[in-house]
């Protein structure tokens, strides 16, 4: 089983609009709401290829309500704390016109201290049940800001592999804090090792200098480091050796959660007992067959099938 934790769940709300105009009345010509966040997103992703998945978190108010009951409906095992408050909803306006894509992320509800003891209480004992635990996305207001070291120390000490995908000052304290509170995995893009680097964003970064950055990373206790380098794919440096994943030119519809699939894949291939670079192939055809959909969290499992043998793997040396 694969255990993922959304400490930030929402509502995602995906807007289709003709010419979206800044200040003016915009009509929406489609939408769609579903359970989302970045767990969430691993959670629909690993369930679609075929594992079993527990999905915990906060969930409050109404719009707590729905997110569970969701992902009920997909066959995704409730174990979301209740808590006081509304959760969350995030918007993303797609322009057909344009061919862009524009979010509006809600900072969420407020958590006390009772709510997260008792989700750490949960997360410990669903660890004992789990092959590997996902652990995703920023954390609502009211918590620990070391929340995301004490999910790691219960998962090493349970002797559970622990993937963390966050950002900003949360990947910083993850990468800054002591071994034992350190991840199994994480997957920075290329914007995230510039902050970890004290860059700007303008400062171009070369294969060698991502390489160089992520085998730093993993001198430092992480185990396998993952950067996504979009489109062109992405750089595995772990203890079997250092990887560049190159994926085939999809047509893109949605990209928004390419780098949730990408995670749902490695927790996949992990529960499966996959070598790293397999593991590494299946990520990169599940988060390119996600961009080939409209909804966020979805891809079809025929596109996987059919873009696996397509991705190129090479050892670097």
């Amino acid at each position: 089983m694969i255990l993922t934790v959304t400490l930030n769940a929402s509502i995602d709300k995906r807007y289709v609009v003709e010419n979206y105009q800044i200040g003016e009345v915009n009509r929406v010509l489609e939408c769609s709401y579903t359970a989302g966040g970045k767990g969430l997103n691993v959670s629909k992703n690993a369930v679609i290829a075929g594992a079993e998945v527990a999905a915990a978190g906060y969930a409050g108010g109404h719009a707590g309500e729905y997110i569970t009951e969701q992902i009920r409906l997909l066959g995704i095992r409730d174990e979301f704390v209740r808590v006081k408050g509304e959760s969350r909803s995030c918007i993303n306006i797609y322009d057909t016109v344009r061919n862009t894509q524009t979010e509006f992320l809600e900072p969420g509800m407020t958590v006390n201290r009772e709510a997260e003891e008792a989700l750490l209480e949960r997360y410990g004992r669903l660890l004992k049940e789990c092959s590997v635990a996902a652990v995703s996305g920023s954390i609502p207001k009211g918590s620990s800001p070391d929340i995301y070291q004490k999910l790691t120390t219960a998962a090493r000490a349970c002797g559970r592999p622990i993937i963390l995908d966050t950002s900003g000052s949360l990947l910083g304290r993850v990468v800054d804090a002591a071994r034992e509170e350190k991840p199994t995995m994480i997957k920075p893009n290329i914007d995230e090792i510039r902050m970890l680097k004290g860059l700007s964003r303008t400062d171009e970064l070369s294969l060698d200098d991502l390489r160089a950055a992520a085998e730093e990373l993993y001198e430092g206790g992480i185990e396998v480091v993952v950067i996504s380098l979009g489109k062109d794919g992405s750089l595995m440096v772990c203890k079997e050796g250092c990887f560049r994943a190159e994926v085939p030119k999809v047509p893109a519809v949605n990209t928004v959660g390419c780098g949730d699939s990408m995670i749902a894949g490695f927790a996949a291939g992990m529960e499966r007992g996959l070598s790293m670079e397999e593991t590494l192939r299946l990520a990169g055809a599940i988060s390119a067959a996600n961009a080939m959909r409209e909804e966020t969290g979805f891809f079809v499992k025929e596109d996987m099938e059919k873009l696996y043998p397509e991705i190129r793997i090479s050892r670097l040396t």
